[in-house]
């Protein structure tokens, strides 16, 4: 058999395991974070967040048609990356076999037996690693993105060695012109792609320049970078904006209609591009030909960014941005509503603003031309540096870079921090310790943030700070028994780097190329994201294109095991050795540890607790949400499995836009329109963005119907003017009230008869803030003109700073809390619940019991980290309404409560620690209501987790500083509390073995009560 249908036999073998690897582990519905969203568009076919994912969802609505079932849609979805992944894989197997064959035979030359197995062994041992790779494996069984991106990637990488190995070929260029179009695919799906143009640049230099030079390589890794730069910023984004500008042009100046100016720029640059290319024809100008026709077959790919616009006008349920006009497009393209960061010089976190510049008009779509809405403003600051990282002043990020850093309350950050903090952080936390998850080992799956016991890369060790170990024979459980604890020993780690040393020693130039391919889809990507601290996630996915680049290495390696087998066995049983080693010790392996931790065929939690949220709300209601989490796959099983259309759920995070302001005023599934009265020119972009605070004295709580009527009067006398010279309204007071209709809270079964003597007969709140924004200006609108016709909720999961001061009248009712406008009862000072935790047990207790959906949750093989947060949050809902329903006297239902808790929730099979108050609280009320032996037998199995954890922390300790940690504290307290409850409830001899403990401990640890 020849060495092409060999090297196409076995590409298509790794396309098998793959995909029947991920065909088996493939979640069956929606994941958490953006699939729910992904999953319901590409459904609908409507609009994701900025910048979108056109083809992705092109590619996901086909798949979605297989489903004979709207329950399936989702994992038909999910199979679209699944396959694309498989995908993946067969290209990295034949860019292997290539870059080994380049390396070990010269061009046309016939590989014998030996090298023929070694270029194989090669091939499968780099590919099926990749395949196995925490990473990769992750996106591969979910509805993400960066399963098809990385598709693109393996293609265009390996186009450009099919280019290369056919250069001298007449009509060879037809390789580049080909990557040239899944380039411009792939800005469909996502940008990562992009970044493998400079390290292209390089080989195009190495295969076209007839010498070579160490300057040469430099000018072709430089252009590559301006070829990045000019798709990247020229072509996705100054395109658009040149069209946007001629739209201005002719709408505003020529008085002609909405888009006239994009179709004069279109065809401008269809004539001027059609010229250009029978000019190089004529005036035989090859490279110039070739650069045009690239030009045009990129835009061909990114003609896919025609979809948003299509579908932005057709007003789909979910229309994010609605870009569908140039400028919303524009916007939407450029990703403003994230912000903006510095990269090369800029302020420090400690930085003051002392101007603001103005950097040029936002325009908005108006009913005749385009308006302007406001303007880009940007700072000067007094305090700059170069290359900032430490730039954020958000929330608890100055913090952070204190502690990270070592700087005291009041020492400023200098650029030796800032390459300090890029070095240790945003190099070794953020992309060391990720690249080493994937081929060196992983501790557990729970989110680093730097300490001992959390997501670091491999058990005990901390990035930086490997030489303190601690006692490995005294890890927790929260480490050993975790799924995502897997032990790689190094391995494929060792077979890459011996894989890369071979590579430059044996093929410098292209080892060359696949080290740039690495260092552009890793470090380069680090230093544009300039990530802050406190990510809400990982990160990881973002850099599996470097993963990707070390894993070709990774097959490599087999040549170097081959070389020093040969020393003392036959070439043919080196090759034969060499590629049974690295099979093992690489994907073998890697399959091996983390099959269970990527094996989500059983794991529905994402959909289970979305219909929760859902559940947890009365027919026809408003359920704010905030996150992502608490959204998307919320929207998903309405959008896509119909389920409980009659909510309408409010993202207060998009809530201060016009544009999703504007969609809520709208019908769609089974939910009638926001009830709200503002107009929308009263809320457009550039209006009302916010109201500011101005103190006015007033005295007492005032009436929100006048209030609400200042704020949105057009009157001159109810504006202030600032600085700028504009006019702007402003709220006069912080404190409200509102007129309480007894009988239509009645009506609308608001409320029961018998809770008619705790109505209040006017809401009265305080608004803490020191201005109102455009999304809370609509949310006092719906609680003046609502009438209590629907009910209003907030997601359990939204922070308490978005009630807007109505906290004390939002009552639990299971994952979600209801506005209801009466009074709290009363609690004792000496009572286990708090004035934060009012509860209508009888609608609690019946979602709870018996509406919720708890599927397989206490039986599913793994549950992911977020889903581990909804069994923690899950447990504090059932301790929550067993505490109140014993306040109440109703002891059998608490009981009842806390065993169904026990049966539906796994509760002791988590070991998280942080999951240590949860349960202390559910052994403290098992013990109030007579379930002795369930909290015995919880008590000394958390004890033990909790044992495990000290003796852990003791081990580590070198020093003082770690005395005072987090975890040791809170174990630490829940153990005194352990003890002081068994003595209580006369558990002598559970207490005399926690009290022993707990006296060792505190001696240990250098703490007295």
């Amino acid at each position: 058999m020849t060495y092409t249908k060999i090297n196409n036999l076995l590409g298509w073998l790794t396309f098998l395991i793959a995909s029947t690897v991920y065909i088996l582990t493939l979640e069956p519905t929606a994941s958490y974070w953006d699939c729910g969203e992904f999953i319901s568009a590409a459904y609908k076919l409507q609009i994701v967040h900025q910048p979108g994912a056109p083809l992705f969802l092109i590619v996901g609505k086909v798949f979605s048609l297989f489903a004979n079932d709207p329950k399936m849609v989702a994992y038909c979805v999910n199979m679209s990356s699944a396959l694309s992944s498989a995908a993946t894989i067969m290209f990295l197997f034949w860019t292997i076999t290539a870059l080994g064959r380049k390396a070990v035979l010269k061009y046309g030359e016939t590989p014998d037996q030996f090298r023929m197995i070694s270029i194989m062994g090669a091939g499968l041992v780099g590919a099926l690693a990749y395949a196995f790779s925490d990473s990769f494996w992750f996106s591969a069984v979910e509805a993400e993105v960066y399963a098809m991106s990385s598709l693109s990637t393996a293609v265009v990488f390996w186009a450009i060695l099919k280019w290369d190995a056919h250069a001298d070929e007449p009509r060879a260029d037809k390789w580049i012109l080909f990557i040239a179009y899944v380039m411009g695919l792939s800005i469909g799906v996502h940008l990562l792609n992009l970044l493998a143009i400079p390290a292209m640049a390089v080989v195009y230099y190495f295969r076209r320049a007839k010498t070579t030079t160490t300057g040469g390589v430099f000018i072709a890794l430089f252009v590559g970078i301006l070829i990045l730069g000019f798709v990247q910023y020229g072509i996705i984004q100054y395109m658009i904006k040149i069209a946007a500008n001629f739209d201005l042009l002719f709408v505003n100046t020529f008085g002609l209609g909405f888009g006239s100016g994009v179709i004069f720029f279109g065809i401008l640059l269809t004539a001027t591009t059609i010229w250009l290319i029978m000019y190089s024809i004529k005036k035989k100008k090859p490279i110039l030909n070739l650069a045009m026709l690239s030009f045009v077959l990129i835009l061909f790919g990114y003609s896919s960014y025609a979809f948003v616009v299509i579908r932005a006008k057709a007003n789909p349920t979910l229309n994010n941005s609605d870009p569908s006009d140039a400028f919303s497009f524009l916007s939407y393209l450029n990703r403003e509503q994230y912000g903006d960061r510095p990269l090369l010089y800029g302020q420090n976190f400690d930085s003051k603003p002392v101007e603001s510049k103005q950097n040029g008009n936002i325009y908005r779509k108006g009913e005749q031309k385009y308006e302007i809405a406001g303007q880009k403003q940007s700072y000067v600051y007094d305090k700059n540096t170069l290359f900032p990282r430490m730039y954020s002043d958000d929330s608890n990020h100055p913090a952070v870079y204190r502690d990270w850093m070592d700087l005291g309350p009041e020492e400023s950050p200098t650029f030796a921090t800032n390459l300090g903090w890029f070095g240790t952080y945003q190099i070794g936390f953020m992309y060391m310790r990720y690249f080493l998850w994937n081929f060196a080992g992983k501790q557990n799956d729970t989110q680093g943030i730097g300490n001992y016991t959390d997501g670091n890369w491999i058990s005990g060790i901390k990035f930086l700070d490997a030489w303190r170990l601690g006692d490995q024979s005294k890890l927790p459980s929260s480490i050993t028994k975790n799924k995502a604890n897997n032990q790689l020993f190094f391995l494929p780690l060792i077979i890459g780097l011996l894989g890369a040393f071979w590579h430059f020693k044996n093929s410098q130039k292209d080892a060359g190329i696949v080290g740039l391919l690495f260092f552009f889809t890793g470090l380069a990507i680090v230093i544009y994201l300039n990530q802050t601290p406190s990510q809400p996630r990982e990160r990881d996915y973002a850099y599996v294109g470097s993963f990707y680049a070390f894993a070709i290495w990774i097959g490599l390696g087999v040549f170097a095991v081959t070389d020093w087998l040969r020393k003392v066995i036959t070439p043919k049983t080196a090759a034969i050795g060499a590629t049974a080693i690295c099979l093992f010790a690489a994907p073998i392996l890697m399959a091996s540890q983390e099959w269970d931790d990527h094996n989500r065929s059983e794991k529905t939690t994402a959909r289970d607790f979305a219909k929760n949220y859902l559940n947890s709300c009365a027919p026809n209601a408003i359920l704010f949400t905030y996150g992502d989490n608490d959204t998307y796959p919320l929207w998903y099983v309405q959008e896509v499995e119909n389920f409980r259309p009659d909510v309408r759920i409010v993202n207060l995070s998009l809530f201060d836009t016009d544009w999703y302001i504007n969609q809520l005023r709208r019908p769609f599934n089974g939910s009638a329109p926001l009830p709200m009265s503002l107009k929308p020119e009263q809320y457009v972009s550039g209006v009302r963005d916010v109201i500011f605070y101005q103190d006015f004295n007033l005295t007492g709580p005032q009436d929100l119907k006048d209030i609400f009527e200042f704020v949105t009067s057009d009157n001159p006398e109810a504006k202030v003017e600032y600085q700028s010279g504009k006019k702007e309204n402003f709220l006069p007071t912080k404190n409200f009230k509102l007129t309480v209709d007894p009988f239509q809270l009645l009506k609308t079964n608001t409320i029961t008869k018998e809770e008619g003597f705790k109505i209040v007969k006017e809401m009265e709140w305080s608004f803490s803030n020191g201005y109102l924004t455009k999304g809370q200006l609509a949310i006092l609108d719906m609680l003046l003109h609502n009438n209590w016709e629907r009910p209003i909720y907030f997601a359990f999961t939204v922070p308490n700073s978005n009630f807007m001061g109505l906290d004390k009248y939002l009552f639990n009712e299971g994952f979600a809390l209801r506005l209801i406008p009466k009074i709290k009862d009363k609690i004792p000072s000496d009572s286990p619940i708090n004035e934060t935790e009012a509860v209508n047990t009888d609608v609690m207790y019946t979602n709870l019991m018996t509406k919720f959906n708890w599927d397989n949750l206490k039986t599913a093989k793994y549950l992911d980290p977020e889903s581990q947060k909804m069994v923690f949050l899950s447990v504090n809902k059932f301790n929550e309404l067993a505490k109140n329903l014993i306040f109440e006297g109703k002891v059998d239902s608490a009981r009842k409560v806390m065993k169904q808790c026990l049966n539906v929730i796994p509760v002791k099979t988590t070991y998280d620690p942080n999951f240590a108050l949860g349960k202390y609280e559910m052994i403290s009320i098992m013990y109030q209501i007579g379930m002795k032996n369930e909290a015995n037998d919880l008590l000394k199995q958390s004890t033990t987790l909790i044992c495990e954890e000290l003796d852990y922390h003791q081990s580590l300790i070198q020093n003082k500083e770690n005395l005072g940690s987090r975890d040791i504290q809170l174990n630490l307290f829940v153990l005194t509390q352990f003890d002081e409850m068994t003595k209580k409830y006369g558990e002598t001899a559970l207490n005399k073995e926690v009290s022993s403990k707990l006296k060792v401990y505190e001696s240990q640890f250098g703490m007295t009560r």
